[in-house]
């Protein structure tokens, strides 16, 4: 598969964000690959288009399938296995919000949980374990605003983080589209009475 400068850019750096998030950078650029492509891909097309081990490729599939990124198609008159992705963006941020929640945030709230509930809490002080229980109650909080807005649709789902963004500079003052600012005036008529 030819990749054009503008797909290989975008797969290095898709490459490289996973990287930062935890992601093994090859792992990162198959996703990418799939995503691109928007049709299947048979593994030693996605080893030959990036460059890499098939090894390398049928390990990054794994991972992928495991996060239920990618999943394994069969194309008629073709035996090889060929891999793809949601083309979706919105399937895929549900995806990984999903997967992040189960595997991170759900096990930190359970041990957070069982040292609170621990006899040996308050060894180290009352200011320790409410550190300890703010942090619980943030992630707590955390887990039930991603588990509402993953039951979203996603114009819905849109809209509210549209508003989000509107609420957040109506609350810094900022004026929010028509202009009107967080104390009711609108942008023109505020700067035009002086600071």
């Amino acid at each position: 598969m030819q990749l054009s400068e503008t797909s290989r850019r975008f797969i290095l750096h898709w490459g490289e964000m996973g990287a930062r998030w935890g992601v093994n950078r090859t792992v990162a650029q198959i996703h990418a690959l799939l995503y691109l492509a928007g049709t299947p891909l048979p593994a030693d097309e996605i080893a030959d288009t990036l460059g890499v081990a098939r090894s390398n490729v049928s390990n990054s599939i794994r991972e992928l399938q495991a996060w239920n990124l990618a999943k394994l198609v069969h194309v008629q008159g073709d035996r090889r296995d060929h891999f793809g992705t949601s083309t979706d963006i919105w399937d895929l941020a549900r995806t990984i919000v999903r997967e992040r929640k189960e595997r991170e945030i759900e096990p930190t709230i359970a041990v957070l949980k069982d040292l609170l509930s621990s006899p040996e809490l308050m060894v180290d002080g009352v200011e320790r374990a409410a550190r300890i229980r703010e942090m619980q109650v943030m992630l707590e909080s955390l887990s039930a605003w991603s588990e509402e807005m993953l039951r979203l649709d996603t114009d819905t789902l849109a809209k509210v983080l549209k508003l989000g963004a509107r609420v957040q500079k109506l609350i810094r003052g900022q004026p929010v589209d028509g202009g009107a600012t967080a104390g009711g005036e609108r942008g023109a008529d505020r700067s035009a009475a002086g600071p």
